[in-house]
Parts: structure tokens; C-alpha cells; sequence
């Protein structure tokens, strides 16, 4: 199953409605997909995830939305206009072009068509615009290549506005653009994406162990989300690999099929970054420590992942295939928590009114607490099947005994075990399963 694993789930995705090709009926854009009604709910509920365990559960770390469109001098501070670039190699012969560091051995010969490539060039890979009606120099802006700077320029408004002790962070999940010269591997590397990202300031002094610290939280984070842990690892840059303000930086891997690949990473990006953004605008980015009655620069610990890389992390993870009397059921053993769909309520007889009266009552009483869906739409086979795709954990079917009884067949995606369960009852059941 693992030789061809990113097609199974690619046609899974398409198939139940988790992600589309973006623009498909004009031929699709290039590296660009469209979230469906499961994958939506998904990727929501993986932000929600982060969003909980980042922000909710802590009283260290602020929630902020920043925008996507900056000032220009944000991105000078931070050195993404002179320093932001791959090197670019263009063959002549078949007209595509590569990124010098995808390339193997030989670096001059097409990997496509054989023919000789150009010499290395540097690519900007921020997105240029223009603010206002003229296309004026003046007016030139950029779509953030990350959302890292949008917390670091705020760092005064939350010093002024919540007034934190070290250490604090900001937590911020939004939109980034990239203009990336080779997109691939599904919604691995788009151009278009969405970070979950920290910025936690801390005392310069011990923060290697809060570094240290992060690397060992955020690690956990995936594994308690239901990932197997033998598909994931830590890699610690080498120093020849550091950007230069950076004292340490540690990836979170996941073993995709095209092999183990980023799906975060945690970097101590010491006090660079506020002294730049002080730098260029003026404004002094201290933090006045009143134990020692001193303006300090704090260090900065950047945990950064990636919604989407997480999301196809954890739908690579989740597929599973079994024999089921001599056909192939497939499934998403996806965690409880990440589940597009707690529930599926079905009718066994969508011809029987009163069957689907009830059916459709629990429904709705059930999407009072989580994630609940009604359909009638097949057999109910079929409809355990697309429901077993979808990730769902259970499936409540209603049935001509559930008219006498006043109980319904309640069964767990995993095991296929079914059990009988009071309509009564039937919430507090289903919420007591979904929350231990």
C-alpha cells in the first residue's frame, strides 16, 4: 500500500469531498487545491487543535490576526527583499526551469530532458503587488511571506495593552505566499498556504532549554493527535544549515512516500528580529525587566508548522485498508478530535417515514453538541463505507426495531462493533466515547 499511497489518498480526497483541484473546470492552476465540506472541517479542526493546546490551555501566550499586507520597510528589517531566494536553473531545450537545490550530482544537466541547464540564478520567491489604483514603484507592497513579522512589529502594542511578564508569546494562524519554483507532492509545497505559528519571547539567559523545551511540546503535539511515531522524527539543523541569526533550529518530520519532509520547525531566532524591526523604524523594542531594573532584548523561540503539511500528515497517517469478506474496506483511522464528522445518522428504510422522522430528529438534537450528519442517500452498506472514508468514529443507523424499542444501532468505524443503544441515552453516549 505504501508504493502508491499518495495516489490512494489523493482519490480518496477527491472522492469524499476533502480537497479539490483549485479551478478545475478551467484545467486547474498550477499547485493550488480547494479545501471540500470534509476537508474543511478537518483542517479546522487541526487549527482548533493547535489553537487549544497553544493559546486556550496556557496564560502565557496571546491569540493576534495579523494582516497579510505589510509595509514595505517591515520587509527590508527582516531581510526577505535582499536575502529571500532560491537559485533558479532554466533549460533552454524543453523551457522548464528548476530549483538548484532539488537538482541531483550534475547541477547543469535537465533532469527532464537531459539537455545543458543555466547557470544558478537568484529568485525572489515573495509576491509583488500594488496598493491603490496606479502601479506606481511607491505603491509596491508584498503578500507576507510568513506571519512571523506581523507578531513581531505588535511586540510593543502587547507590552502596552496586556502587560506580560517573560516569558510570553504571541500565537498566530493565518496565511503566507510563497512563489516557489517547484511546487509538488500534492499540498505539500504550495504557494499558497497557512502557518500555525509562535512567537514566544524569553530571557536570553536559558533559552536553549525553553528552545529545548518547545522542540520536545511540539513533537508531542502530533503524537497525542494520533500520529505513529514511527513515522516521525526530530532533525537538528547543522550549523553549515542555520540562518545567520539563528543559535539552534530543530524540524519535525513525518515520513511522507516521497520520504521524510518538514512539518515544523522550532528555531531560536535569538534577538534579531526586534533589533532589526528597532533598527529601521525607530522604535525601541525593549522589554524593561523590573527584578532588575533593566531593558533587555528578549530571545525569541519560533515553533512554525504548517496547516496544510499537517493536514496531509495526518490523512497519509490515518489511511488504512482491510479485508472485509473479500472486499477491500478503506478507512480514515483519523483521532476523534480531528474527525470532520463525529456521528452519521441513517436510516436503514429511507421509504419508512417514520424511521426517517427519528433518523433525522437525532440528527439534529446531535449537532447541538459536535460535528453530526444525516444521509439517506444509499444503501446502508454504502453508506457505512463512505462514512468509513470520511473518518467518521461512529455511525447511528435507525431501524424498524428502533420503532418498537426506542433504541438504535450504534457502530465504531475501527472495530465494526455494533451495540444497541437508548435514543435517550444516545448523546451522553456518544460524548462520553468522543471525549475520553
Amino acid at each position: 500500500m505504501t508504493d502508491n499511497l499518495m495516489d490512494k489518498v489523493i482519490s480518496l480526497c477527491k472522492r469524499r469531498g476533502f480537497i479539490f483541484q483549485s479551478s478545475e473546470i478551467y484545467g486547474g492552476l498550477s499547485s493550488t487545491w480547494d479545501y471540500g465540506p470534509y476537508g474543511v472541517e478537518l483542517k479546522n479542526n487541526i487549527k482548533a487543535a493547535w489553537w487549544r493546546s497553544c493559546v486556550q490551555e496556557r496564560d502565557d501566550i496571546f491569540g493576534v490576526d495579523t494582516a497579510i499586507l505589510m509595509h514595505p520597510k517591515v520587509w527590508e528589517a527582516s531581510g526577505h527583499i535582499q536575502n529571500f531566494f532560491d537559485l533558479k536553473r532554466d533549460c533552454s531545450s524543453c523551457k522548464q526551469w528548476f530549483k538548484e537545490a532539488d537538482l541531483g550530482g550534475d547541477k547543469n544537466k535537465c533532469p527532464e530532458c537531459g539537455a545543458k541547464l543555466t547557470e544558478g540564478k537568484p529568485f525572489n520567491l515573495m509576491f509583488k503587488t500594488h496598493q491603490g489604483p496606479v502601479e506606481e514603484s511607491a505603491n509596491i507592497v508584498y503578500l507576507r511571506p510568513e506571519t512571523a513579522q506581523g507578531m513581531f512589529v505588535n511586540f510593543l502594542n502587547i507590552l502596552d495593552s496586556r502587560h506580560p511578564k517573560l516569558p510570553f508569546g504571541l500565537a498566530q494562524i493565518g496565511k503566507a505566499f510563497r512563489n516557489e519554483i517547484t511546487p509538488g507532492n500534492f499540498t505539500f509545497r504550495t504557494r499558497e498556504f497557512e502557518q500555525m505559528e509562535i512567537e514566544y519571547f524569553t530571557y536570553p539567559q536559558g533559552s536553549d532549554e525553553m528552545y529545548e523545551k518547545w522542540v520536545e511540546e511540539r513533537f508531542n503535539w502530533y503524537l497525542n493527535l494520533g500520529i505513529n511515531p514511527q513515522n516521525l522524527r526530530k532533525r537538528q539543523h547543522q550549523k553549515d544549515e542555520l540562518a545567520h541569526y539563528a543559535l539552534a533550529c530543530t524540524d519535525i518530520e513525518y515520513q511522507f512516500p516521497f520520504g521524510f519532509s518538514e512539518l515544523e520547525g522550532i528555531a531560536n531566532r535569538t534577538d534579531f528580529d526586534l533589533k532589526q524591526h528597532e533598527k529601521f523604524s525607530g522604535k525601541e523594542m525593549t522589554y524593561f525587566d523590573d527584578t532588575k531594573k533593566e531593558k533587555i532584548y528578549p530571545h525569541i523561540i519560533e515553533p512554525s508548522g504548517g496547516v496544510d503539511r499537517a493536514t496531509l500528515a495526518f490523512l497519509m497517517d490515518a489511511y488504512s485498508e482491510e479485508k472485509v469478506k473479500e472486499e477491500t474496506r478503506v478507512l480514515l483511522k483519523l483521532h476523534k478530535n480531528l474527525a470532520p464528522v463525529k456521528a452519521a445518522v441513517l436510516p436503514l428504510l429511507k421509504n419508512r417515514p417514520q424511521i426517517v422522522e427519528i433518523a433525522k430528529k437525532i440528527s439534529w438534537d446531535l449537532k447541538k453538541s459536535f460535528a453530526a450528519v444525516y444521509d439517506d442517500t444509499a444503501s446502508i452498506g454504502k453508506l457505512y463505507r463512505r462514512q468509513d472514508e470520511a473518518g467518521t468514529p461512529f455511525c447511528v443507523t435507525v431501524d424498524v426495531q428502533s420503532l418498537e424499542d426506542l433504541q438504535v444501532t450504534v457502530r465504531e468505524r475501527d472495530t465494526m462493533e455494533q451495540v444497541r443503544v437508548e435514543i435517550d441515552n444516545l448523546k451522553r453516549y456518544l460524548l462520553e466515547k468522543l471525549t475520553n
